[in-house]
């Protein structure tokens, strides 16, 4: 099985599934289905099912249309009844071509926000707006707790798991991520190759929950010198316990320009 992005909208990444043995494909949160349609016809593949993570729009506006036009199996929130034809809640399993992806619920951006991972000798993450490179989704319906709680469950999975997030978003994350951390000397060689990626016209994702534990600011709110670095810029004193930590670094990244 081969993965691979199909760039949407401005800065969205469809991820498409490809199974070596036949010319079957899967589609992770197809918000625009005109691109996953065109590559289909150009490729001469079949849409056999897609994942959704979330309600958002950008994440599921062609679905409905990829669902009719290839009369296949939709797997997402429980709650997206018009759209889904298997709900998922966290536990739940869902087999693509050889491998097994388990449901992890990650509330936080949205409510209904679930990941979908596969433990195989290369494990794999589809986190869809949870995690990104470098940074962390929005948190628009839910709270830090909640957020925070989703970043503990990530960074229990193996460290060479590798993390497909659905937006290219990883220059200006690291920005941010180099306002608390300029001397991150793991941070500052990253943000040079994902540049240098940028400047290719290469997605800078995949990437690794290693390479985001040591980089990423939303799991290391933990760290003394980047929590009191997120607390000046909020012009606040840093918080004494994680949630309350975990809320000044999200604010921080809310306000930072």
């Amino acid at each position: 099985m081969t993965i691979f992005p199909l760039p949407a909208f401005q800065d969205n990444y469809i991820w498409i599934l490809k199974d070596a043995k036949s010319s079957e494909i899967w589609a992770v949160d197809p918000g625009d289905a005109s691109v996953v349609l065109q590559y289909c016809r150009e490729q001469d593949v079949l849409l056999k099912g897609i994942l959704i993570t979330h309600h958002h729009k950008d994440h599921t506006g062609g679905v409905a249309e990829l669902k009719h036009f290839a009369d296949c199996p939709v797997y997402g929130p429980t709650h997206l009844t018009e759209l889904v034809t298997h709900p998922m809640t966290k536990g739940d399993t869902v087999t693509i071509f050889s491998h097994t992806f388990k449901v992890l619920e990650t509330p936080g951006h949205t409510l209904d926000h679930l990941c979908y991972f596969s433990s195989q000798e290369t494990p794999i993450l589809f986190s869809g707006d949870t995690l990104f490179k470098g940074g962390c989704g929005r948190i628009m319906e839910g709270n830090p707790a909640q957020m925070l709680a989703a970043m503990t469950v990530i960074s229990a999975l193996p460290d060479n798991t590798l993390i497909y997030a659905t937006h290219e978003y990883t220059l200006a994350n690291y920005r941010f991520a180099l306002s608390l951390e300029p001397n991150n000397a793991e941070l500052v060689a990253e943000n040079e190759r994902s540049q240098q990626k940028r400047r290719n016209n290469e997605p800078t994702l995949p990437t690794s929950l290693a390479l985001e534990k040591n980089t990423n600011p939303f799991l290391r709110t933990h760290i003394e010198a980047l929590k009191t670095s997120a607390a000046q810029q909020l012009n606040e004193s840093p918080a004494n316990e994680p949630v309350g930590s975990f809320r000044q670094v999200r604010s921080a990244k809310d306000s930072f320009s």
